[in-house]
């Protein structure tokens, strides 16, 4: 070892005393230690750089040196460090006698860094916490366990929707939305669930008795297993010990019941909402409405195709671009100028016809938390969010939407040329579509696609956002929001420029 440092200060001396040098060089010793390694093998004329994988470094490495300046990994690394307020997350913590968890900044880093780049797994981003410089950068040479990862994600979901605001003010300080046109629309993400894990109410109610069954067979049988070994071997077991079979039948069976109960619970609401709608529409007082209700809700038969996944039993079966699978239904409220996300919202509904109005409530108060004054001029929405009573809401709200009417009922007309009288009937529907084909409405409606549809696609193609990690409708809104927060950091980092220092 004597030896070997002799000769790395011998060559150290050699070529860097007669010539100015910087700290920074010092790393470039193992280049020319070797040199006889660069010797051209026999029967070759080049010369080669020095090449020894066994080399060890005269001086520790630094891993600020090896991730290249305009990284991603730097970028997220300075506005979790300087730009967000954690305090949330900080004092979720109190004071124990076990190991001290992980920094939370740090944390966060890497699901930040891990969702932007699609690395969603936790068990992925353990990996790239050992082999991947960007990830070794941003943990400082720590390399937490997946499970650590996993139960951070899961903890800290509340917190989320805190940093969203915070990422939407610095956005907005950065210049980067105008509230001009924005533009609404839904997308499925499929769930952390099988469609093979899943049974129709039709088939649980054939099959819960045949379970019960099953079990109560295989109780009497232990028991009777367990008579004859009393008699044999004497009374020295528990008695308490329960089948492998028995126990996995049980758990099934409770996860088929409850399932059964989740069907039975959501027929009930929806019988109960639509007789309340029918009995106020028809101007009936506030008794009689909750006695018709009750009756519609006692009486609610579940449709026999109706489905429950055992997997994830709040994700619902919709239709994806892969055909029918257990999803969520993915929202978003985006701004024209820098296509910055301003609201986000996962729902179990198959349509977006009822989520005109929460996204519009969640964009105001969206920009209100942020301190982003004003709404949006114009809000564009597709054919799926058109009904008569989103529109009259709409209305009511003094809010200028444009939403795509599709196609019109057999008794609707509209004149293809928008001048002319207003017919005194005409429905909300027909006045919209009146206005669509204005050439100030036609020119707004156009931007749509490219306003949200982007926005989807670089999502799910960059960040792998169209299959989720966590399960239950409250996971899907924490992971949705991680997206949005993690789509709004790239826009800001490809627009740097009057980027704000610190969150006042």
């Amino acid at each position: 070892m004597a030896t070997m440092l002799a000769k790395y200060l011998l060559i150290w001396e050699n070529k860097y005393m007669s010539i100015p040098t910087c700290p920074s060089r010092l790393l470039e010793v193992p280049e020319v230690i070797g040199t006889d390694l660069a010797k051209p093998p026999a029967g070759r004329s080049k010369t080669f750089r020095s090449y020894d994988p066994q080399q060890p470094f005269l001086l520790p490495p630094s891993l600020d040196d090896w991730l290249p300046e305009d990284d991603e990994a730097r970028f997220i690394s300075e506005v979790v460090e300087e730009l967000l307020d954690l305090d949330v997350i900080y004092h979720s913590y109190q004071s124990s006698d076990g190991a001290p968890p992980y920094d939370p900044k740090m944390m966060l880093k890497i699901l930040i860094y891990g969702y932007s780049t699609g690395v969603t797994s936790s068990r992925e981003m353990e990996k790239r916490c050992i082999k991947d410089v960007a990830f070794r950068f941003l943990t400082a040479n720590q390399s937490p366990d997946y499970r650590s990862i996993a139960r951070f994600r899961r903890r800290h979901l509340k917190a989320l929707d805190n940093l969203f605001i915070q990422v939407l003010k610095v956005c907005q300080e950065a210049g980067l939305i105008k509230l001009g046109r924005v533009a609404l629309d839904g997308t499925k993400l499929h769930a952390s669930a099988s469609k093979h894990k899943a049974m129709s109410y039709d088939r649980l109610e054939k099959r819960i008795p045949e379970i019960e069954a099953e079990v109560a067979a295989l109780l009497a049988e232990a028991e009777r297993v367990d008579r004859e070994e009393d008699t044999t071997f004497g009374g020295d077991r528990r008695g308490d010990e329960i089948p492998q079979e028995l126990r996995r039948r049980e758990s099934r069976l409770n996860k088929m019941r409850a399932a059964k109960e989740a069907i039975e619970a959501d027929a009930r609401e929806k019988a109960a909402q639509k007789a309340s709608k029918k009995v106020q529409d028809s101007g009936s007082d506030e008794e009689e409405v909750e006695k018709v209700v009750q009756e519609a809700s006692e009486n609610a038969k579940p449709e026999p195709r109706a489905q429950r996944n055992f997997t994830d039993p709040e994700s619902r079966i919709m239709k994806t671009n892969e055909g029918f699978d257990y999803a969520f239904n993915a929202q978003l409220v985006v701004d024209e100028k820098s296509q910055v996300i301003i609201a986000a919202q996962v729902v179990q509904d198959a349509n977006d016809i009822n989520q005109l109005s929460p996204m519009v409530e969640k964009t105001s108060e969206n920009l209100g938390k942020a301190g982003i004054k004003g709404d949006p001029d114009t809000l564009l929405a597709d054919a799926g969010y058109c009904s008569e009573e989103n529109l009259q809401k709409a209305q009511e709200a003094g809010l200028d939407i444009l939403i795509a009417t599709g196609r019109l009922k057999h008794n609707e007309r509209v004149s293809p040329s928008p001048r002319g009288p207003i017919p005194k009937n005409a429905t909300r529907r027909e006045l919209m579509a009146r206005r669509l084909r204005t050439r100030s409405a036609k020119a707004d409606y156009a931007r749509r696609k490219a306003i949200v549809e982007p926005v989807f696609g670089q999502m799910k193609v960059k960040q792998k956002a169209g299959r989720l990690r966590l399960r239950g409708i409250e996971g899907a809104n924490g992971e949705w929001n991680l997206h949005a927060i993690c789509h709004n950091l790239r826009k800001l980092a490809n627009n740097r420029v009057g980027m704000p220092v610190a969150i006042i």
